[in-house]
Formats: C-alpha cells, sequence, structure tokens
C-alpha cells in the first residue's frame, strides 16, 4: 500500500428536497453571489425559479451559456470578470459537471491578478479562491467532491484537466429528484464517465482488497442502476446509487493507498473532445476497450482476471488470458447495451486528425508514465482501432 495524505473538506448535502437549506448555506459565505448555469436545463425544470426564490434575499449576478467541455474564453474569462469587478463572495455552480468545473476555474481567476490560464496550465499556483456551493443536476463527472475540473481552450486544441485543493466545492447539493429529467444520452454517458473514472484506478500497479472490492462494486452499481435510469427516468433509487456512485468517481476515495495508473483513457480523450467537442462519456467508451486490447499482456492479464471474475462474473477456471478477453469484450458489450456509440466515426471523427492527435497526448499527458506507458504511436494505434 502506497503512503497517502488526504483531505475532502466538501460537504455533502444529500436526498430529496434538501436544496431547502441554501439559503442558511449561502448566509455562510456573504450576500454577493454569481450564479453559473448552462443551456437552460435548470429554468425547464423550475430549478433556476425555486433558486432565486430562495435567495431573494442576496444579491445574484448571472453567468449563463457555460457549454459541455467548458470553454475558456468566453465562459472563464466572462465569470473572472464579473467576479472582480462585483466583489462576488461566493460562486452557485447549478447544473452538471461543465458548469462546476468552469466555476472552479472562475473561483481561483478571480483570485489572481494576472491571466487565469497561468494557473489552468500550471505556470503558477494558485494562492486564494471563492467559495463554492454547487446543485447538482446530472450524475456523471463527481466534481462535486472533487478538487478538479477539465478546461478546453478552443483556439489551441487544450484540454487540461486543473486540479488545486482550493477548488474543492464547500458545499454540494445532490437530490436525484433533478436528475429524472436528464436524456438518455446523457444518463448514458455520464455512467460512461463515471466508470471510466473508476477503471483508471483500478487498472494500476498496487491496490488493495480493500479498494478493488468498493471499486467492483462501483462498476456493478452503475452498470445495474444506469439501466434502471433508462427504462424508467423517475426510478429515486435507481437515480440515487447512481448519483451517490459518480460522486466518489475522482476524489480519490475508491484508491486510497493505491499506485497511480497515469488515468491514460481520460488523457486520450482529452484530444478527442478538444479537437471535435464531442460528449467526453462517449469518447472514453469509445476508446476505453480498445485500450483495454492494446495493453493486454503479460504484465496487466492478471489485473484483467481480477476485473472479468469480480466484475461480470466470468468463469474464473478459464485460461487467463481467455477471462481478460471476455472482460474486454463484456465491457464493450455493456456500453453498446446502453446505446452510447462505439465507433469514433460514429461521432464525427474520421482518419484526418489522428496523428495530430496523438502527438498532442504523447506531447501533454505524459502517458509515457502510465501503469501500461503509452508513446504516441501506441496512442495513434489505439484511436485507430477506435474508428
Amino acid at each position: 500500500m502506497q503512503n497517502f495524505n488526504y483531505m475532502t473538506p466538501t460537504r455533502l448535502i444529500f436526498g430529496k428536497g434538501v436544496v431547502e437549506q441554501l439559503p442558511e448555506v449561502m448566509s455562510n459565505y456573504g450576500k454577493k453571489i454569481l450564479l453559473t448555469y448552462g443551456g437552460g436545463s435548470i429554468k425547464k425544470i423550475g430549478l433556476y425559479d425555486k433558486v432565486k426564490e430562495l435567495l431573494k434575499g442576496f444579491e445574484i449576478f448571472e453567468l449563463s451559456g457555460i457549454q459541455p467541455n467548458p470553454k475558456y474564453d468566453p465562459s472563464v474569462l466572462e465569470g473572472v470578470r464579473i467576479c472582480k469587478e462585483n466583489d462576488i463572495d461566493v460562486i452557485l455552480a447549478v447544473g452538471g459537471g461543465s458548469v462546476l468545473d468552469c466555476s472552479k476555474a472562475i473561483a481561483t481567476g478571480a483570485k489572481y491578478d494576472g491571466d487565469p490560464w497561468d494557473l489552468i496550465s500550471y505556470k503558477t499556483k494558485a494562492q486564494a479562491s471563492i467559495p463554492i456551493v454547487d446543485i447538482i443536476t446530472l450524475a456523471a463527472t463527481g466534481s462535486e467532491y472533487d478538487p478538479g475540473g477539465v478546461i478546453s481552450r478552443t483556439e489551441t486544441n487544450d484540454k487540461i484537466g486543473y486540479v488545486d485543493p482550493l477548488n474543492y466545492p464547500a458545499v454540494s447539493f445532490l437530490d436525484p429528484t433533478y436528475t429524472f429529467t436528464v436524456s438518455k444520452k446523457q444518463t448514458a454517458a455520464g455512467c460512461a464517465d463515471a466508470m471510466n473514472h473508476i477503471m483508471e484506478q483500478y487498472f494500476c500497479e498496487d491496490s488493495t482488497m480493500l479498494n478493488d472490492g468498493f471499486m467492483e462494486a462501483g462498476f456493478k452499481s452503475l452498470m445495474v442502476n444506469a439501466k434502471k435510469c433508462l427504462e424508467n427516468p423517475e426510478d429515486y433509487t435507481a437515480r440515487a446509487e447512481m448519483m451517490l456512485t459518480c460522486t466518489y468517481g475522482c476524489n480519490g476515495i475508491y484508491s486510497l493507498g493505491n499506485s497511480p495508473s497515469g488515468w491514460p483513457c481520460h488523457g486520450m480523450e482529452h484530444a478527442l473532445s478538444a479537437y471535435y467537442d464531442i460528449t467526453h462519456g462517449e469518447g472514453l467508451a469509445i476508446i476505453t476497450p480498445r485500450w483495454m486490447t492494446h495493453i493486454l499482456s503479460d504484465k496487466t492479464v492478471d489485473r484483467f482476471v481480477k476485473y472479468g471474475v469480480n466484475v461480470f462474473g466470468i468463469d474464473s477456471s478459464l485460461d487467463k488470458f481467455d477471462i481478460a478477453k471476455k472482460a474486454i469484450q463484456a465491457t464493450y458489450d455493456f456500453f453498446e447495451s446502453i446505446n452510447i456509440p462505439m465507433h469514433l466515426r460514429d461521432v464525427g471523427i474520421d482518419e484526418s486528425r489522428i496523428d495530430e492527435m496523438a502527438q498532442h497526448v504523447a506531447d501533454n499527458e505524459r502517458l509515457e508514465n502510465a501503469w501500461a506507458p503509452l508513446l504516441e504511436k501506441d496512442i495513434a494505434d489505439i484511436f485507430r482501432a477506435s474508428l
């Protein structure tokens, strides 16, 4: 077991109707609020009006239109401007993980005198941050319980995972009923995203029985409950369990003491969605089985055996490479069964920029240090196998 130094300062408030506690929570941070949200879904479900009514005693400024794969320009820069010009006390992010990721970059950027990209690109480290409260409406990224976010800079095709302990949300409200209206496409993509978060921690050199059991339960919970959510979008029990499983995804709790994996699938998918702006969870689902096939070797096979036997119930008496291949196929089949497109061509990506993207990943993601090292040619081969 590896050494670790762990703290989760985020307060989770989970369940039906918990948003009623919003005024009490927000009063701890001040009166000037930046309300951030996306394309208007929170208005369709009545949550926008609910928040405005609950916070009628506060001064609220708004940043709307935050996109999936949130953009540095305009969203982060505009949010920073609003915060600085109006001396914002606290940010309230209402929506999915993209809204919250963007809000995290705004929170540190607003307390920095230079170009906020300096922080996102790790040129320098933030010294302060505006507190963040969030109301999550999509089970997927786990951003509500971690210190990270992913920001895209369109003009350079950069998509960077920006992680800083200052970016833990202060409080996260998780009401599964707000996920009832999430589309089937986004429900499935959210499941794939969360499953890959677990995979990025499961496939590593050094692990424990405790962590393996926790992660294997997470895989099974997501697969069972995602299908229930797709069959009956208002199944509260399924939505609630899926939401909590996703929440655990990136805050480290699944893998305390494990060795790092390098998060190779995220490293590769960041290029796909930076260059083509595809849905992150779909990109991960497409890449993951091809990555698994590419790295299968004498070194990695035992890990795939454990995954196959404990997650999919594959017969442990079979040849270990047969078990591994069946596990990889079962992973592919699950994603396909929830109607995720399983080829890059299905999401508008062709051969033309594969080498360019592979070089970008190789130059920026350091996947030569991953559990199963990937060089530029490996990355290009995985992309081509995913076409």
